[in-house]
């Protein structure tokens, strides 16, 4: 018993003096950094197209560098999207806006030996590819002419596909939460021995055809008054307001599900190694033993 007792004392005693070297491996394979860019729509609202109206964006990241090929990655970024304005098919006159908030784990691979050791490359294209899940909720401005009050509407608690209702045959409301997969590409740069300097340009493949709230089909705009109310109706079917007294029937393409929305981000960043901004204290707790 006591024999077991002493290499496990001897076991633990040999982790804790190997910690600050195993900590000063970590911190000088590891980065934190920031990111700032814009952020676009690609859905229903513009036609599938690339080429959004960009918005604003940021997020900052940690990244563990394997070795000078690999590194994994994870990021948290923040930003808005829109489309539909003006919405690409006019008399549909559809538009949303929606804040996003993602967070994502991925990994990237570098073309070329990418490291601070001077026999290394400073610079290099890279590819990255991952996964994550982010929180939206698409809003539409309305001015109520009952009222005359006007307002962003959370578009989702309306079903304005009638949702939740007899209306949709048994679709419910979707989730604000939702899976994506991020990709794409890349270049690095070492100014410094202690600084990166990045620019990308990444793609989200979600699995929902709901960032824009648009999917499917018009239900019975008088019937979706009944059940979930009048600005349900009025933003379910905006027509009206292009050309006056139109309303869709039921049953007319409103969207296109047979594709999901997509949303890109594209970025520079700055980032710095962790042993550059705590290895002095690692290095003045080894010094006072």
């Amino acid at each position: 018993m006591m024999e077991r007792l002493r290499r496990i004392v001897s076991l633990l005693l040999l982790l804790l003096a190997a910690m600050p070297a195993m900590a000063q491996i970590w911190l000088g394979r590891s980065e934190i950094g920031f990111t700032g860019g814009g952020m676009n729509y690609i859905g229903d609202l513009n036609g599938q197209s690339l080429l959004g109206t960009p918005n604003v964006a940021a997020g900052a990241f940690y990244r563990m560098n394997f070795n000078e090929r690999w590194a994994l990655r994870i990021d948290a970024d923040y930003g808005h999207l829109e489309g539909g304005n003006p919405d690409i098919i006019e008399r549909r006159n559809l538009s949303f806006r929606s804040h996003l908030l993602e967070a994502s784990v991925r990994a990237e691979f570098n073309f070329f030996p990418f490291s601070m050791r001077d026999d290394h490359f400073t610079w290099t294209p890279y590819i990255f590819g991952g996964l994550g899940f982010f929180h939206y909720n698409p809003k539409a401005w309305y001015h109520d002419p009952l009222s005359g009050e006007a307002a962003w509407q959370h578009l989702r608690p309306l079903g304005t596909e009638g949702q939740g209702t007899p209306l949709a045959d048994g679709r419910k409301p979707y989730s604000l939460l939702q899976l994506d997969m991020p990709f794409g590409l890349g270049f690095k740069w070492h100014p410094s021995k202690s600084l990166t300097l990045s620019a990308e340009y990444g793609w989200r493949k979600t699995w929902t055809d709901y960032i824009d709230d648009v999917s499917t089909v018009y239900v019975d705009n008088a019937q979706l008054a009944l059940y979930n109310g009048e600005t349900a109706a009025a933003l379910a079917d905006r027509s009206s307001e292009v050309v006056e007294g139109y309303v869709n029937a039921a049953g007319i393409k409103r969207g296109d599900d047979s594709l999901d929305d997509w949303y890109a981000y594209f970025n520079i960043s700055v980032s710095l190694k962790l042993d550059y901004l705590f290895g002095w204290a690692l290095k003045k707790k080894c010094d006072n033993k």
